[in-house]
């Protein structure tokens, strides 16, 4: 029988992962990106720039709270090398079946917005394909393999990416 992993050490594990993986992501190489001036908004948004702060506020708790869903009700990191041994299907799970990637966006997002960045903008983009494709193409074939039958009804139940109004009634 193998040996049972200590929460504090998956805590751990899964706070190296937030500070390397999405840390990078979504601070450094949008830090680098940004002062290129590769490519500006073609208008200035003014005052309503700051308007961008709002889903950076909002992508960044949603991350956080999914990186704490994986540690302590699935017992595994959001890295794919050491991933949850449970399937999580709680909190914002209920809503879309990838939060963690659409929290990350919405940070790029609204870090596009608010630095009138069309650099920015394009890399979230590009990123947000790169999600797709690798949830559709890795991610849901090892997770059906993983959990079957769970997996396939939270599939059958919790829409990808955008919640729909059913799942808020739960």
């Amino acid at each position: 029988m193998g040996q049972v992993e200590k929460p504090t050490m998956i805590a751990v594990k899964t706070l190296l992962f937030v500070i390397f993986v999405p840390g990078s992501v979504t601070v450094l190489i949008p830090y680098w990106l940004y002062p290129s001036n590769i490519v500006d908004y073609p208008v200035s948004l003014g005052i309503f720039r700051y308007l961008g702060i709002i889903p950076i506020l909002v992508g960044v708790p949603i991350y956080l709270k999914c990186a704490w869903d994986f540690t302590f009700t699935g017992q595994g990191t959001p890295a794919p090398i050491d991933p949850p041994k449970v399937l999580v299907a709680k909190g914002f799970y209920r809503h879309v079946r990838n939060p963690m990637y659409v929290g990350v966006v919405m940070q790029l997002f609204g870090e596009a917005w608010l630095f009138e960045s069309a650099i920015i903008l394009l890399y979230a983009a590009a990123l947000l394909l790169g999600f797709h494709l690798f949830v559709v193409f890795y991610e849901e074939p090892i997770l059906t393999r993983k959990f079957g039958d769970s997996y396939i009804q939270f599939c059958k139940t919790v829409p990808r990416w955008i919640p729909n109004i059913k799942s808020f009634k739960q």
